[in-house]
């Protein structure tokens, strides 16, 4: 463990299933190497934000192959532009995450790197899709969008 690392951040991440391996390792599913970035988001945004990022990816489908720090910061940064989502309708939330391509959006997110921020670009892609499940006109139609409804 490093010193200067949170000791909640090791403590937490297994909770959550989140192996935490080694830099020069390839991580398979369920693990990251993104200790720093866990590390941070626990200094920044506190433990019970910290539980709700490792939950949204570590526990929802198809997405223990997506703990790398764009998609830790990503996340973070979602649960804090929806607080109210995240707070008042939690299970819809990671229901929401579970439906979502999150890693085949991670590989399309790849053709910006250098670009923009990879981070900020995912969020765009993922908020779009939060805001059509769970925003306001849910339910509506929208004659330009060829994905299917649940």
């Amino acid at each position: 463990m490093t010193s200067d690392v949170d000791a909640r951040v090791y403590q937490i991440s297994h909770e959550y299933g989140v192996r935490i391996i080694d830099k020069q390792r390839y991580p398979e599913l369920g693990e990251t190497r993104a200790l720093a970035t866990l590390d941070r988001i626990l200094k920044h945004y506190g433990e019970d934000h910290f539980r709700m990022v490792l939950s949204t990816l570590a526990e929802t489908e198809n997405n223990k192959a997506c703990l790398d720090e764009t998609a830790w910061w990503c996340v973070s940064d979602l649960i804090r532009a929806f607080p109210d989502l995240v707070e008042k309708r939690p299970s819809e939330w990671l229901e929401c995450w579970d439906k979502m391509p999150v890693g085949e959006l991670m590989f399309v997110n790849q053709n910006l790197s250098g670009v923009v921020k990879l981070r900020h670009s995912l969020a765009g892609m993922l908020a779009e899709r939060i805001i059509k499940r769970m925003g306001p006109g849910a339910g509506q139609l929208d004659f330009f969008d060829d994905r299917k409804r649940p």
